[in-house]
């Protein structure tokens, strides 16, 4: 078992003046809790403009820094894309990658991602790929939908370290997430479906919060969180259920 994650994304929910409150918080929050950073790997993944600030305040903790995507090349005439080189010169060492926003609303397509997954390898980048079913199946058939698109996703390159972040397309901002048992028999097809891949850390999203993370299988390593951890304690609470992973 890998040590537990717990993450969140803030996508584009904050402001960049209440991102960086943010992560103030959750610094003085985790600082009070003896040991917790021992036990549990925390991500934060704030929006670009936020990152070389946010760097700054969590430089001395722990807390692993993010970013909601990187582009495919590194340098180039790439109009409003953010090159992993820089994102790795602020200290990122997580990039989220193809997740359903990306692939729906701004049509990344299959080799957009991989592309981008072999950015993230070229820049020493844990890329966090997402994966999902986009309508509810069975539990067999979702996970043969999402190792397919691991597989796609490392056509060009194979990082060292993954994290897959499941989330069923149908769950995202849904009022429930899908049932303990769906997700957790999904996982255990995915590990197993993947034998190849020696570091793999598998997360759960959409619509995760408190409470979730004990009720799930251990073959997931932990959560990838959204709204329910817009509050650094709610996030701490979770953390903190997160080292049951154990």
């Amino acid at each position: 078992m890998n040590k537990p994650v717990a993450a969140v994304s803030l996508k584009m929910y904050f402001s960049q003046s209440r991102t960086l409150q943010y992560c103030r918080e959750l610094k003085s929050l985790i600082a009070s809790e003896e040991g917790l950073i021992d036990n549990v790997r925390l991500a934060i993944l704030p929006d670009f403009l936020a990152i070389p600030q946010a760097a700054e305040i969590l430089k001395d903790t722990n807390i692993i820094l993010g970013a909601q995507d990187l582009a495919y090349e590194d340098r180039g005439a790439f109009t409003g894309e953010v090159s992993g080189a820089d994102l790795a010169n602020f200290g990122v060492k997580v990039a989220e990658i193809g997740h359903a926003e990306r692939r729906t609303i701004f049509r990344e397509d299959d080799d957009m991602i991989a592309k981008k997954v072999a950015a993230a390898k070229r820049n020493n980048i844990t890329p966090l790929l997402c994966i999902g079913e986009p309508e509810k199946t069975s539990p067999k058939q979702a996970a043969k939908l999402c190792i397919q698109q691991v597989r796609s996703a490392l056509r060009y390159a194979t990082p060292t370290e993954i994290w897959l972040g499941y989330e069923p397309y149908w769950a995202i901002g849904a009022a429930q997430p899908a049932s303990p048992k769906y997700v957790s028999e999904i996982c255990q097809n995915i590990r197993e479906g993947l034998p190849e891949l020696a570091s793999l850390t598998i997360l759960y999203g959409g619509s995760a919060g408190p409470g979730l993370i004990t009720k799930l299988d251990n073959t997931i390593d932990g959560l990838f969180l959204g709204r329910f951890a817009h509050e650094p304690k709610a996030f701490l609470e979770v953390a903190k259920e997160t080292t049951t992973r154990k």
